[in-house]
């Protein structure tokens, strides 16, 4: 039994939500991995991030973003308004949050109270999850035909440098 780490690096876009298909560099890290049968989990730790798994629709708007992400977000759009005030539509981040992230000192979490208005983007978050499994049956990727696996960020608030970690689990080549 091994197991096998990866990063992928993604730079996001401020402004609307950041889609990018990442099913080639998961097979990429399969394929070095040398791991023939197992599970791979390929997930993110950004809170207002999600991986989910969908088919690749082919059309794309002038973004590059395919019909089916733009889909999801006019959906996304009706059940979780963006916020684009303290405190509306949602009561978070309170004022103990914001003192909390005034005292950050990390270039990624700017010291900015409009950087922490994007309550929408956790619960997007929330709703699409953070993770995909799936399993690996002789050194392939068990997707299916048409299925790819997707990293989307939510916060519109700034560009963003994001990490997707694939974690590999099973029997070597």
């Amino acid at each position: 039994m091994s197991t096998f780490f990866k990063n992928i690096k993604l730079h996001t876009v401020q402004g609307r939500p950041s889609y990018h298909r990442i099913t080639d560099q998961v097979m990429s890290a399969i394929e070095e991995s040398n791991i023939k049968n197992g599970i791979c989990l390929v997930q993110t730790a950004h809170t207002t991030c999600s991986v989910y798994f969908d088919e690749y629709m082919h059309d794309t708007n002038y973004y590059g973003d395919d019909y089916l992400t733009v889909d999801i977000n006019h959906v996304l759009d009706r059940i979780v308004p963006r916020q684009k005030t303290e405190n509306f539509p949602y009561l978070s981040p309170g004022p103990k949050h914001i003192a909390y992230g005034m005292k950050k000192t990390d270039p990624d979490y700017p010291a900015e109270k409009w950087s922490m208005l994007n309550t929408d983007a956790h619960i997007r978050a929330d709703l699409l999850g953070s993770n995909v499994t799936l399993g690996i049956k002789d050194g392939q990727l068990m997707n299916g035909s048409v299925g790819s696996i997707y990293f989307v960020d939510f916060d519109q608030t700034r560009e963003r440098n994001r990490t997707v970690n694939i974690i590999l689990v099973g029997d070597d080549k």
